[in-house]
């Protein structure tokens, strides 16, 4: 690089920080107003009401506990409201919207198994102390960062994410299982799962047309179909190791801490595993290091 190019390049870093800064000022002038409750919070339990998308649910599960301080949690989802982080090119299984009926129905088997949420269901109007989805008002890059620490830094809470903070009891006929989770969505450049046909004892959750672009790679991959998300949990929480990209059965296996690897998209680096049995990647041969050393230890 030349003298001139280095000047010019600098420059337009700088510019484009100088842009970002400016538009977090502005948005940071018609913030909303976050950190006390939307209405006074009188009875025994504290009513959150959350737009999507489903792993978003998963990881402002901490952020509820805080806000909540002992008291029990009521949850409600607003349904049907519109996509707004994906392209058109990106294939989501709730096409254009983040959460509908069948979210409800998926969800309410995992929920009624966590002993601080009493109640969970489709929001209909009624009163809430806080709006979890709060968070995209906020003029914050959210392709940064940690999807769970977005909720901490909207509503001033922390939490211990080393620690679970889901509940379900293991599915034991995947304890000796690898099961792997992609989806169409948040790809590493290069990444090939097809040295995992070395591995015994492959399992494919998520939807089927996820299994069917998996096994072109991995001919021995098997299909395991879940009837709702605490199946699911069930069969995470249970299994050997967890391989996952940036998309919902992850959110799980890091909210259960089940041994645990994630394919972190560059441009979106936005879930960051914690605590013991964690690990990420991004490049070919780290991948196959890591499942090597785990699995051969």
């Amino acid at each position: 690089m030349s003298f001139v190019q280095k000047i010019w390049t600098d420059w337009k870093l700088s510019f484009n920080h100088r842009q970002k800064e400016q538009r977090f000022k502005n948005g940071l002038a018609v913030a909303p107003q976050v950190l006390k409750p939307l209405t006074p919070i009188t009875g025994n339990a504290v009513h959150f009401k959350h737009t999507g998308h489903a792993g978003d649910v998963i990881y402002s599960i901490p952020a509820m506990k805080a806000l909540a301080n002992g008291k029990k949690i009521h949850l409600y989802f607003e349904l049907h409201q519109p996509n707004r982080d994906f392209t058109k090119q990106m294939r989501h299984p709730n096409g254009n919207v983040m959460l509908t009926e069948k979210s409800v129905a998926l969800f309410a088997p995992l929920m009624q198994q966590q002993p601080e949420i009493e109640y969970f269901g489709a929001w209909k109007g009624e009163p809430i102390h806080y709006d979890l989805t709060a968070f995209r008002s906020l003029p914050f890059d959210y392709r940064m960062y940690s999807i769970t620490r977005w909720y901490f830094l909207t509503f001033a809470v922390t939490a211990d994410l080393g620690k679970p903070w889901l509940q379900i009891n293991p599915d034991s006929r995947f304890s000796d299982k690898i099961v792997i989770a992609r989806s169409s969505r948040y790809h590493a450049p290069e990444i090939s799962y097809a040295f995992l046909s070395n591995y015994e004892n492959l399992f494919f959750v998520g939807v089927p047309e996820e299994y069917e672009m998996m096994k072109k790679e991995i001919p021995d991959l098997q299909y395991q179909p879940v009837s709702d998300f605490a199946a699911l949990a069930a069969i995470i929480a249970g299994c050997k190791l967890f391989i996952g990209n940036q998309s919902f059965p992850f959110s799980l296996a890091e909210a259960l801490k089940t041994p645990r690897i994630l394919e972190v998209y560059h441009q979106c680096p936005n879930v960051v595993p914690e605590g013991a049995n964690a690990y990420d990647f991004c490049y070919q041969p780290q991948f196959e290091k890591i499942v090597s050393d785990l699995l051969n230890r």
